[in-house]
């Protein structure tokens, strides 16, 4: 599956990937398209190549690096109970929940 992203502008995306057993990562990029892509490809982080195929549950896109980054550091400090909320909260179609609202 493609996500259409604009050809020449800077995006900073933060997402989120189910991995196949089940376990969530978060990452950040610029080119959502080639990084699934690797991450599939088993070239992507390590933590993905023994848990592909992957799927993009969330993305987010971000105005600086330094706002994708923070969001990606702040849903990887989360509980697998708090991710699985703010998920959830994403689906049903808040633009850009923060994370800070599910810190413990």
């Amino acid at each position: 599956m493609k996500y259409f992203m604009e050809k020449g502008n800077d995006h900073h995306i933060f997402y989120v990937l189910e991995c196949k057993d089940g376990s969530y990562y978060g990452g950040y990029t610029t080119d959502i398209n080639r990084r699934i892509k690797q991450h599939n490809e088993g070239k992507g982080a390590k933590y993905t190549r023994a848990r592909k195929p992957v799927e993009l549950v969330h993305f987010g896109v971000y105005s600086t690096k330094r706002e994708a980054m923070q969001a990606e550091y702040a849903f990887k400090q989360l509980s697998r109970i708090k991710k699985e909320e703010f998920l959830a909260e994403m689906k049903e179609g808040e633009e850009c929940a923060s994370t800070e609202k599910f810190s413990e």
